[in-house]
């Protein structure tokens, strides 16, 4: 595992870059630039516990496209596209396996209503000249046969794909530690001119800081635009097989899905909740999930609830993230010496947009051409 830094309020700590933030962007940015040889100390206090830990590791960007977002689309696209290289590399790196699935999302409508949704939103996809297959209601069973008998049909986008986010930033921690990267596991209370001061007092000094602490970020930079977005999330357990493919549902037009793992584990999710970090599980949250996914998949309701999970992605107003530097000054309002870098506000998408934040984050670092589709998640779009 990556080495912990002990830094005392005495002693003061230097690297070549500083992560703020030990989620899966976080993590893959300071192993992209340890790659690169900059030295990088990652601060947080338990890397991996946040929004990565609840995530389900949809990479989904078509069966999640939307009207309004065309953006986001092609930024999702772009980064599915770097997946496979990615895992790639980060197994080498790393030895562990990701559970990197390539086999579809399949969308099915519970009624007869939810599959004129989704044939509209179907005509859509293919105006942007995506991958949908409509499928009718047989069609689904044959792929899943544990689906419900009364489902109307649905579509399958055979180009999304899923992974384990946990085993993602497991992977991730040890392809870190193999480059050299370290750890202090600590807080990030405030930037100061040259660093980072920790929450024990500690400074540790950069003459790069990368702030990705999700929806946490705005407390080192004020005034970003960034917010939790509550979600409850449920993990079952039961036969391997029992579902092949992430299934997405629209239950009397509400949005549920189910994300299979390679050792039995089914994701369930997941609420949509405007509550600030409220991090309750509540019985009607659960209740909800159960609910709507029991009508696409009676059988779960056997399978053993294994875990609740609450997590927070972090929001921004136009759902897309803020990936760039930004202007940053110290606590009393003083100037940075050390240049700062935006890497947030990934909201339901952070596993999906992994890749193509750490390409663009290394870039950045290194002064090299950053990818062009990142151009839409400038952080000053909002100060004009």
């Amino acid at each position: 595992m990556v080495p912990i830094l002990e830094v005392t309020p005495e002693a003061t700590s230097t690297a070549d870059v500083i992560v703020v933030g030990g989620g899966v962007e976080g993590l893959s940015i300071a192993w992209r630039a340890a790659r690169r040889g900059m030295s990088v100390a990652v601060v947080d206090p338990d890397p991996g516990s946040g929004a990565t830990h609840a995530a389900a590791g949809m990479l989904a960007p078509v069966s999640e496209v939307t009207y309004t977002e065309e953006p986001q689309l092609r930024l999702g696209l772009a980064s599915l596209a770097l997946w496979p290289s990615f895992r790639d590399e980060l197994e080498d790196d790393s030895g562990v396996a990701l559970d990197y699935r390539s086999d579809g999302t399949l969308k099915i409508a519970y009624g007869a209503d939810d599959m004129a949704v989704l044939d509209e939103l179907a005509a859509f996809e293919r105006t942007l000249g995506l991958r949908v297959e409509r499928l009718t209601g047989r069609e689904c069973r044959k792929l899943e046969p544990m689906l419900a008998p009364s489902i109307r049909g649905g579509m399958l986008a055979g180009d999304d794909a899923w992974v384990n986010p946990r085993r993602v930033a497991r992977a991730l921690l040890a392809a870190l530690d193999r480059h050299g990267g370290t750890l202090i596991a600590d807080r990030a209370a405030e930037l100061t001119p040259r660093g980072v001061r920790l929450a024990s007092g500690a400074v540790v000094t950069a003459p790069r800081v990368v702030v990705a602490a999700g929806s946490w970020s705005p407390l080192l930079l004020p005034g970003l635009p960034v917010r939790p977005v509550k979600g409850q999330i449920l993990r079952l357990r039961g036969p391997v097989g029992f579902l092949t493919r992430c299934v997405r549902g629209l239950v009397h037009g509400t949005s549920a899905y189910l994300v299979p793992r390679g050792d039995g584990e089914i994701t369930v999710g997941a609420t949509v909740e405007e509550m600030g970090f409220d991090g309750r599980v509540t019985a009607g949250g659960v209740y909800e999930l159960l609910r709507d996914a029991r009508e696409l998949v009676p059988g779960l309701t056997e399978l053993e609830l294994a875990e609740t999970t609450v997590g927070f992605r972090p929001g921004t107003p136009d759902n897309l993230p803020l990936i760039g530097p930004v202007d940053a000054t110290g606590p009393g309002g003083e100037s940075l010496e050390a240049d700062v870098l935006a890497a947030t506000g990934h909201h339901r998408n952070g596993i999906l947009l992994t890749p193509i934040t750490a390409a663009a984050a290394a870039a950045f670092l290194t002064g090299e051409a950053t990818p062009e589709i990142v151009k839409f998640c400038d952080p000053g779009r909002f100060s004009n």
